[in-house]
């Protein structure tokens, strides 16, 4: 199914875990990694991003991150300035 309307869909991924150190992105158990969702921009997924981070904020090794899925999908988007 796909959303209509005028605003262009710009897919941000929303996923976390526990880091094997402060120091590096170095995940502990990929199989442990916790897959928010797919949002359809960043401003949702920025608020998916917040409760994630809020919900672990007692352990210093988790950590989430947001990926610009649609850079990935048109790499020519962000030398557009997009």
């Amino acid at each position: 199914m796909t959303e209509s309307g005028d605003k262009k869909q710009l897919l941000h991924l929303v996923f976390g875990g526990e880091l094997e150190s402060l120091d590096d992105v170095q995940f502990r158990d990929l199989n442990g990694l916790d897959i928010v969702g797919i949002f359809p921009d960043y401003a949702t997924a920025l608020t998916a991003w917040k409760a994630k981070a809020q919900q672990t904020v007692d352990n210093a090794h988790m950590r989430y991150f947001i990926v610009h899925m649609h850079r990935l999908l048109d790499p020519q988007e962000k030398a557009r300035g997009n």
